[in-house]
Order: C-alpha cells, then structure tokens, then sequence
C-alpha cells in the first residue's frame, strides 16, 4: 500500500490524542478521588449520585464502542489492517468474545485510547506508513470522548458547583474536580472539531491559534449554561430533574425530527438521538444537512431564554444574605461570558478559521466559513482510503459543517459500499 496516498496522520494529530488521552486519565482519576472523599465524608447521596454519573457514562461509550466495533469487522481488510498494527486486542474475528467481556467490564474506552496512541507512534516512527488506520481510529476516539464528556464531565460539573453553591464552601477536591471537568469539556470539543475537520476535501489544517480561539469560545457558551443549571437546582434542588425531565424528551424529538442518520442499525440510532438530546441540553451542534444558520438560532434562542429563566428563578429564590458577596457579579457575569461566548465565535470566523491562513493560490475550496454557507467542492475519493472511509464520521461532517460538503463525502460512501460485507 502506498504511503503517500493516505490520509495524512500529523505529528499535532499524535500531539492531540496524547493530550485527550491525559485529560481523559486525570479525569478519572479526580473522579474515583471524588468519590472516594464523598464516602470517606458520609456523604453517600452525593457517592451515589456522582458514581451514577460515571456509570451511566461509562455504559453509554461501551455501547456506542461495541455498535461500532461490530459494524467495523464487517469492513473489507479492516481486520488484516488491524493486526497489522499488532494491536492484539482488536484484530482477529475469534477475539470476539474477549472484546464483548472487556466492553462489559468497562474497558473497551480504555482499550480504544491505548491502541489509539499506539498507532500513532507507528506512524510517526514509521513516517506516515499506517495513517489510514490511525486517522480511522482517531475519528472514534474523538467522538467517543465527546459522548464521554457530555454524559460524565458536564454533569458532574454542574454538581461540583452546586454542592459548592449549597454549602458555601469548598474541600480542595472539589475544586480539582471542577478544574479537570471543565477543562475536559472544552478540550474535547476542540479535539472533535479538529478530527470532524479532516474530512472535509483539500482541508486546511486548524493549527494551535485557531485552536485556542476555539477552545474559549466553547468555553465561554458551555460554561454559563452549567453555572445558570448549578444555580437553578441550589435553591430548587428538587426540581432540577423536572427541569432536566421535560427539556430532554424535547430535543429527543427535535432530533428525531430531523431525521438523524448517525448510526448503522436502528438500535444504534436510537441511542445516538438520546445522547444529542443530552449533549443539547449543555451545548449546540448540527446533526443534519439543511439550513443550519436557522437551527442554530432556534437553538441559542431557546438556551438563553431557558437560562434567563434559571437564573431568574435563583434571584427569586436564593438566600440575599449568604449570597450577597457574589449574587450581583453572577447575575451579571454569566449573561456577559454567554455574550463574550457568541462574539469569540464571530471573531474565530472573521479572523482565525484555518482558510483565512492559506495563501492566495494554494487551490483550496473554500466551503467551511460557517455552517449553512454552501460550498462548491467535488472531489474523488483516491483507492487506497476506500475500505477504511470512516462513513458514520463522514456522514456527521457533511451534516455538521455544510449541504454540498455532503456531495463529497457520498462519493466516498458510493465507493465504501463495495467494501463491505452486508
């Protein structure tokens, strides 16, 4: 197989997965110690609620890891391309078994992560050789850790901040926690945005400038809408899960809807629309092709008067004298990060997107402004990627950048089909 005709996996690429995978491992990690401080303390609804977190996360990664897997080994030359890389654990069809216990027992996220970097060390050693499987791998991982995030960090992230808020004080711990969960939630969407990015055609790289804008401006809009739920359900602890309740099934449907296609098997799709309601109910992104300047602004419409209603509802309710050092600067910050949040977004595609930074006659399509701004790219899909074309991820990036985006990456599917084995 020639090298040169792969996609090409980059020293920042192996850079990323490394970071993600330690923010991954300190995120576990302040997460057990958490736990372990909740237990210690007596204070066994907080254990129970936190580790519930943890495990309904957990379970929901190894569920979407095994649809995929399976899906995979129906692939033409996956597996001769796994065991190429050696990587014990997931190449041969009699392995089955074994990757079905370490699933079940949790692992196969774990698992993943460690192939992942393994792969991507081959590469760089080798100069390139490999990088179809690696990028290929590197797609998942990335989503997966977005899936991890939204279902774990972002929740326990709200219930650092409102066990804080109710006792007004804080244990070291808990600000370790608060630290990792949401540098964790601002690092993954920036991982998965930059590996969404890869499949767009004659792409430009998004370097460490514009990944640093972008990292802030999820920052500044994930941030608010956590702060405005912490403060909601400390004076309403009651009816956070009413709140939670009643938005939920809403975007569940909103997404059925709109007619995802994410997933290979209708099980799978119905897992992957309850995990986008999920991940809506902290932060937005597109799912599907269409005008996606007109679901965005439904969306960010409907988040900030469900916020201001939060936050109005905490001003109502909250103690005037316990809170009276910060009250004010909460109600009057948080709208202004949310604001702050929408202008770094403005000033990313105004001043840092990857194709303000290429040169004149570089030849590249300019497609990727915003989303719902309508490319006219066409390009093929050389032979040597088609049997490993990540299509789940490819079809998530036609939908969640642009319409035409999608024409390239049917082509890539068209040409894929041949390769696998219904």
């Amino acid at each position: 197989m020639n090298c040169e005709t792969l996609p090409k996996y980059s020293l920042l690429d192996f850079v990323f997965t490394l970071i993600g995978v330690c923010t991954f491992l300190f995120d576990v990690g302040s997460d057990l110690w958490v736990a372990k401080e909740f237990y210690t303390h007596g204070e066994f609804v907080w254990f129970g609620v936190f580790v519930g977190f943890m495990l309904i996360s957990s379970v929901v990664v190894q569920l979407f890891s095994w649809f995929w897997l399976q899906y995979d080994r129906g692939l033409k030359d996956f597996e001769s391309q796994a065991s190429a890389g050696n990587l014990v654990l997931f190449s041969g069809a009699k392995r089955v078994k074994l990757l079905l216990f370490l699933h079940v027992c949790q692992l196969g996220f774990f698992i993943r992560h460690i192939s992942a970097i393994w792969q991507g060390f081959r590469v760089w050693r080798r100069k390139g050789c490999g990088s179809e499987y690696a990028v290929y791998m590197t797609h998942d991982l990335s989503m997966l850790r977005l899936i991890e995030t939204f279902c774990e960090s972002a929740p326990q992230l709200t219930l650092m901040m409102y066990i804080i808020l109710r006792s007004d004080h804080a244990r070291l711990v808990q600000y370790v926690s608060v630290g990792a969960s949401t540098t964790s939630v601002a690092w993954m969407v920036v991982d998965y945005h930059r590996s969404l990015r890869s499949f767009l055609p004659d792409k430009d790289n998004q370097g460490w400038l514009s990944s640093v804008v972008y990292f802030f401006w999820n920052l500044f809009l994930i941030g608010p809408r956590v702060a405005s739920v912490a403060l909601f359900a400390s004076v309403l602890p009651c009816f956070i899960a009413a709140h939670f309740l009643l938005l939920w099934p809403i975007l569940v449907l909103w997404a059925w809807r709109q007619g995802t296609n994410f997933m290979d098997s209708p099980a799978g799709e119905r897992l992957y629309r309850a995990t986008i309601g999920l991940i809506w109910y902290f932060s937005w992104f597109n799912v599907v092709e269409g005008d996606t300047r007109d679901r965005s602004l439904i969306y960010h419409m409907f988040i900030i008067t469900d916020t201001s209603i939060l936050l109005t509802t905490w001003w109502l309710y909250r103690d005037a004298e316990m809170t009276q050092s910060y009250a004010f600067s909460l109600i009057i910050s948080i709208p202004l990060c949310y604001v702050l949040g929408l202008s770094i977004k403005v000033l990313y595609y105004c001043c840092f997107h990857p194709k303000l930074w290429r040169p004149a006659d570089s030849g590249k399509a300019t497609y990727d402004v915003t989303d719902g701004v309508e490319p006219s790219v066409d390009v093929q899909a050389d032979s040597a990627s088609v049997h490993t074309f990540n299509k789940r991820m490819g079809r998530h990036a036609a939908t969640f950048y642009t319409t035409n985006t999608s024409s390239t990456v049917k082509t890539k599917e068209s040409e894929t089909t041949n390769a696998v084995v219904l």
